[in-house]
């Protein structure tokens, strides 16, 4: 330990120089005292720190310092240690005070000052630097509750991936001291946060972008809420690759010498691209009708792109088409399988099954789910509670688990004295409690199974309607149930008779044609043994061979007999054709001349008038849409009079009827003072019954006449449900389709094409 003496006394509050402070070096050596201006200290601790910050600044970086420090005489010596984790927390100060003293903060602090920020002060200050780091936590906190401005500094040094020295119970002594704006919590935070400005602001930019928003389960079974989900996932993954992409941009060092040298060949590109289409505008002015050809060039390119535009409109009004087909035939199983379920049924059966199904959701909605309800509030209130106490410690959890023991055995006394006590009725009380207990039990126990088998039948369901449209879509054909499946079965049997009908046809004539192939080979056994002995008779008589060439020559003489008469014929038939398709040939070009030349003219009227009857269906075109638009906004106009009209006249009924009914309860209430003014009791008795009576008789029947026109809406409304459905799908089809084709219309004339004429090699090409 070193000791070291102002030799100076000082009173608890004055003024005092810092040159009466001495220089401690390095080495802890007393030097020359330091020459500086004169500071005002209200007390002993005000200049304990000043001595700190002179320690500070000569670099003194021992164990330990003690000042002794001489006061008046009535006041006793006192000693003041200054410990070296109590000066790195003053570099650290050091350090913030310069930082927070530059851009973009411009504070005029310094240590002193600083340190005697108040806690609210020092609070703005961290949320400056937030703010400087994250631009939405830009917040006055004098107008922000502490809890919210501790929870919105955590969660942002939170994603900052800011880690608080210590263990669990120094997690809750940070969030304490971050509240009431300590400043062992604030000064690392600062200092942490100074260190590393850029790098945190990149972390909190895309923080923005990539902290996932949780979606509980239940919520994406809605489909509407799982393709946004989905959308949402795919845009973040498309923002990373974007982010990694500019990024690498950034680091690839494209230099500005290269790029500019690339803008000035670009504009020297562009100026000879320029020249170019001058010269070949220049040569396409020389050419013939060249407007003409360019603008038929033109209306080439907008016609192609709208078949391309009507290709991908078929492709995709096929594709909706394909789609509604499916949604239709499932629909119409369905409805198959629904018939079919109600077919066989009884309204017996019907009564019982819907009284089954009332007293099963009647039970879940009465008494389960109010019961599952309550459970999980109170959990949700648990949880409430348990999210709103401050963080635990170790302790804490033991002090709970021997409070919790306690109550434990608490409970394990109070029930052996009621088991000691044993009182018969309680006895009987408690049976029937258990089997009430034991019954209710059952009872849930069953809702959940017939709940699961509910919920296991329409999955089922689900699977066979996947399967059957997958087997519909492998075969083309539908899988077959009930009755159809039935006469599927019976048609199948009377094939198969027919089958064995033919079958049995089949073998017979396999067998006929077995004995007309042994016939056949008998024959042929015989005509060879004839022959053998012709030609060994031949032999015999020395002429071998001879009915065998008297065969041939007589079928080669028929043969070319035969030939003979072809040729003259085909010789006499050719000169015949070619002298007629001489006459023909000249009968024709002699017909044809005066019509070629009308032909020719034609033509030319022809061209002029498909080039008038455009100009003038384009006229008219735009004629019917300012025609029609004016007349749309005349019925938009005779509607709204019209429904006003009817408007004024609903009301004027409506009033007259109103006039009526007040006429007749005036009368009415005249006739019943009437009675009651009358000294007649009875009379008086017989007008309130005889009023009372009208009242209930007149409620009875405009409720009865309610009832039945609403049973006749129900009616007509279950029976016109499909049509009209099917007709309102119908007129949002036509009215997609009418808007598609509009759309079309407006681009075919808003549209404008340019195109170039080039020539290349003697050739002139249209660049569209």
């Amino acid at each position: 330990m070193c000791t070291r003496s102002c030799g100076q006394p000082l009173q608890r509050s004055g003024v005092i120089s810092t040159a009466h402070l001495p220089h401690i070096g390095k080495d802890n050596h007393v030097e020359e005292p330091l020459n500086g201006a004169v500071a005002r200290v209200l007390d002993l601790d005000d200049f304990v720190g000043l001595i700190q910050e002179h320690i500070i600044a000569a670099g003194w970086h021992g164990e330990r310092l003690t000042l002794v420090l001489e006061l008046a005489p009535e006041q006793p010596q006192q000693a003041h240690h200054l410990n070296y984790k109590t000066l790195i927390m003053s570099d650290q100060i050091k350090f913030i005070v310069d930082n927070l003293n530059k851009e973009p903060f411009k504070k005029s602090y310094n240590l002193i000052t600083f340190d005697s920020l108040e806690p609210m002060q020092l609070l703005q200050v961290l949320n400056d630097v937030l703010a400087e780091i994250d631009p939405k936590q830009v917040v006055d906190i004098r107008e922000e509750m502490p809890e919210q401005t501790a929870k919105r500094m955590l969660s942002l040094l939170g994603i900052l991936k800011y880690k608080p020295p210590g263990n669990a119970t120094d997690m809750s002594t940070f969030r304490q001291g971050l509240v009431i704006g300590s400043k062992p919590v604030i000064y690392p935070v600062l200092h942490w946060l100074l260190q590393r400005t850029n790098e945190l602001k990149k972390r909190a930019y895309l923080a923005r972008f990539l902290i996932k928003l949780e979606v509980p389960s239940e919520f994406l079974q809605d489909e509407t809420v799982s393709d946004t989900n989905k959308q949402y996932e795919e845009l973040m993954e498309a923002f990373k690759t974007l982010h990694k992409e500019c990024e690498q941009l950034k680091t690839s060092g494209f230099s500005t010498a290269e790029i500019r040298r690339d803008i000035s060949a670009m504009e020297e590109e562009k100026d000879q691209l320029i020249k170019r289409v001058e010269r070949l505008k220049k040569r396409v002015e020389t050419v013939q009708n060249h407007q003409r050809m360019l603008k038929i060039a033109r209306q080439l390119r907008v016609e192609k792109e709208r078949e391309e535009f009507l290709a991908q409109q078929k492709q995709e009004q096929k594709n909706q088409l394909f789609h509604a087909v499916q949604r239709l035939q499932r629909v119409q199983n369905q409805l198959k399988s629904m018939r079919h379920a109600a077919a066989d049924a009884k309204p017996e059966s019907l009564m019982k099954r819907l009284e089954e199904e009332i007293k099963f959701n009647s039970y879940m909605v009465t008494e389960k789910f109010p019961k599952e309800l309550e459970n999980k509030k109170k959990e949700l209130h648990f949880l409430q509670k348990v999210v709103s106490e401050p963080a635990m410690g170790h302790s804490d959890l033991l002090e709970l688990e021997s409070k919790i023991n306690e109550i434990n055995t608490q409970i394990n006394q109070l029930i052996e004295k009621k088991m000691l006590r044993n009182e018969p009725i309680e006895g009987k009380l408690s049976l029937y409690r258990q089997q009430a207990s034991i019954i209710s039990r059952k009872k849930e126990a069953k809702a959940e199974e017939l709940q699961e088998t509910k919920e296991k039948l329409a999955s089922l369901e689900r699977e066979v309607s996947v399967k059957t449209n997958q087997a519909r879509e492998f075969d083309g054909t539908e899988v077959l149930k009930g009755d159809e499946f039935k006469r599927y079965v019976s048609k199948l049997r009377s094939k198969s008779t027919v089958f064995k009908k033919k079958h049995q046809i089949i073998a017979e004539f396999k067998a006929e044609f077995g004995l007309l192939q042994r016939t056949e080979e008998l024959l042929k056994q015989r005509l060879e043994n004839i022959q053998h002995q012709l030609q060994t008779i031949e032999e015999k008589k020395g002429i071998s061979g001879y009915s065998y060439t008297q065969e041939e020559l007589e079928r080669v003489s028929a043969l070319k007999s035969e030939v003979d008469e072809m040729k003259g014929r085909t010789l006499d038939d050719m000169s015949e054709m070619v002298r007629k398709l001489n006459s023909l040939v000249s009968e024709k070009k002699s017909a044809l001349a005066p019509v070629i030349k009308e032909l020719r003219q034609l033509r030319q009227k022809c061209q002029e008038l498909t080039q008038e009857c455009d100009e003038k269906k384009s006229q008219y075109d735009s004629c019917a849409a300012g025609l029609e638009s004016n007349r749309s906004k005349l019925e938009q106009e005779v509607r709204g009079l019209r429904e006003e009209c009817l408007q004024e006249e609903s009301k004027y009924h409506y009033t007259n009827c109103m006039i009526k009914n007040l006429e007749v309860q005036l009368h009415r209430a005249i006739d019943e003072m009437k009675a009651y003014v009358s000294s007649d009791q009875q009379e008086k008795r017989k007008a309130i019954r005889q009023v009372i009576l009208e009242q209930y008789t007149k409620n009875i029947a405009e409720q009865e006449n309610l009832g039945k026109k609403l049973r006749e809406k129900q009616k007509a409304v279950r029976e016109s449900h499909g049509p009209n459905m099917k007709q309102v799908k119908m007129w949002r089809d036509f009215e997609q389709l009418m808007e598609c084709k509009k759309q079309c219309f407006l681009k075919q004339q808003n549209q404008t094409s340019i195109g170039q004429v080039i020539q290349e090699g003697g050739e002139d090409r249209l660049i569209l």
